[in-house]
């Protein structure tokens, strides 16, 4: 599966890995899964630094654009993308700039530094 992710409930986080050929459809089962667990204003970090550019620009705002409707139906949590390769640096960039929802977002090349960003973000409910 080229999105895995994991869901601490206690600790309000949910962590997601993409590898591979990431596609459309494989985001949409992360939205839909962690809408599914609740989750969706938990904290998050999404590493994409070993998926190839499978999406589109024109895709990636797309799917940004969809965080934006998910905002306006309810809380979405705080994300930190991380993204070591100058690719997925510019993917996330694409993708940050269409998903507008208002809540913390920001894009790190080192995991260790997005985490101690999001361990400093309030969630919508704090």
């Amino acid at each position: 599966m080229p999105v895995q992710w994991t869901i601490s409930h206690p600790d309000r986080l949910v962590v997601a890995v993409a590898r591979e050929r990431v596609t459309v459809s494989d985001i949409e089962r992360y939205f839909a899964g962690v809408t599914a667990e609740g989750a969706m204003g938990y904290r998050k970090i999404f590493e994409i630094t070993h998926t190839p550019e499978a999406l589109s620009d024109e895709n990636l705002r797309a799917l940004g654009a969809r965080i934006v409707l998910y905002a306006q139906h309810g809380q979405v949590g705080p994300l930190a993308i991380v993204a070591a390769s100058d690719s997925s640096f510019g993917q996330a960039k694409t993708f940050a700039a269409a998903a507008t929802a208002r809540r913390p977002l920001a894009i790190f090349r080192e995991l260790h530094l997005a985490r101690q960003w999001l361990g400093a973000q309030s969630l919508p409910d704090d």
